[in-house]
């Protein structure tokens, strides 16, 4: 019997290891359930993505592709990541509130799977989204800024934490290697990363590793996608700090989210941008500090009761910075084991979502 196809749209096939990261969680929820669906994964290299997750995939600008796929497909999960927000671009989210509107309009069962909502700052963008949403089977988010969207237009949902949380972690026997003390530097471009600012983040981080001995590792997690001859602007980032730290340090150049989990196990302190670097590592037992580029990393931050500065709060002068991080690293919050496993079994409430609508 054929199994019943399932669409799947988010940010993948990109090379962003935390959208990966949610693919993956996203796929192994669907294989638990009673009953087999075949996923169908939107992708820009559709080739890539089907051969790396064993699934099949279909070119998410090929409007004539899309269509085929709607006609074939049951239901339509949108999801998960922070797709819904306009500050970048008013064009990624017309074209993730488009299809979800194309989907429902053929009568499939439209989920919303953990998802994070904003900042939506155009009014049409915010009227387009509400429509869309409250036409959707059902929702999940990630977060309490998501559900305020939610919660202020009176649409039902579920809030729990990002399935990246109960994510598996897997390691190599010869990071074993890797000296002892570590710490996990994860950051990514953006506008208000200056220069300026990266010079004092690479001299605090100097004074940091004199002081404490620390082995850094550099961990870029927006890599270009397999077969790309430029490996991305976190990469370049990473060679950056790494060249004006060469000394006890390496850049850990990871695609698979699995290990990329299991980097940061054992890792004394993770200084950290990226939101599913924060999920990580503190899922890994890290202690965290975060520098902030959007309201979805603070807050994370908050939720998890870890400190932090928004970039733009970031001190000119490197020694503050230094001391921050130095306080963190002898005495920062980091979660016990039975607190990452409350976290992990919350996240499971994502993949009730699709039980019930999916069984």
């Amino acid at each position: 019997m054929k199994r019943p196809q399932v669409l799947i749209c988010g940010y993948y096939g990109y090379g962003n290891a935390g959208d990966e990261a949610l693919l993956l969680a996203l796929l192994q929820q669907l294989r638990q359930l009673p009953n087999p669906v075949q996923p169908v994964v939107l992708s820009p290299s559709p080739a890539a993505t089907a051969a790396t997750y064993g699934v099949l995939a279909c070119p998410r600008f090929d409007a004539w592709a899309l269509q085929r796929c709607l006609a074939q497909a049951q239901a339509f999960i949108w999801g998960g990541g922070s797709l819904l927000q306009d500050r970048t671009s008013w064009r990624s989210p017309l074209y993730y509130l488009g299809l979800m509107l194309w989907a429902q309009r053929r009568g499939l069962k439209t989920l919303a799977w953990a998802q994070g909502i904003g900042p939506l700052e155009r009014r049409w963008i915010r009227k387009l989204a509400r429509h869309s949403l409250a036409s959707c089977t059902a929702i999940s988010v990630r977060d309490g800024v998501a559900s305020r969207y939610l919660q202020e237009w009176g649409i039902p949902h579920q809030v729990a934490p990002d399935p990246v949380w109960g994510l598996p972690a897997k390691t190599l026997s010869e990071w074993e290697r890797w000296p002892q003390p570590r710490i996990a530097v994860v950051l990514r471009q953006h506008p208000q990363l200056t220069p300026a600012r990266l010079e004092t983040l690479a001299e605090a981080l100097r004074r940091l590793q004199a002081a404490t001995g620390a082995y850094l590792l550099f961990v870029p997690f927006q890599l270009a996608p397999p077969g790309s001859l430029d490996l991305g602007p976190d990469y370049h980032l990473a060679q950056q700090l790494y060249h004006r730290l060469p000394h006890h340090s390496q850049v850990v150049e990871i695609r698979d989210p699995y290990l990329l989990k299991g980097v940061f196990r054992g890792v004394r302190l993770a200084i950290v941008m990226r939101y599913h670097g924060l999920v990580m590592a503190a899922a890994e037992g890290c202690a965290c500090f975060g520098l902030s580029y959007d309201p979805k990393v603070k807050t994370l931050l908050e939720e998890l009761g870890m400190p932090g500065w928004d970039l733009e709060e970031i001190p000119e002068d490197p020694e503050a910075l230094h001391q921050a991080w130095l306080a963190c690293y002898a005495d920062g919050p980091a979660l016990s084991p039975d607190q990452v496993a409350v976290w992990v079994e919350r996240s499971a409430q994502h993949a009730q979502l699709l039980r019930q609508h999916l069984s």
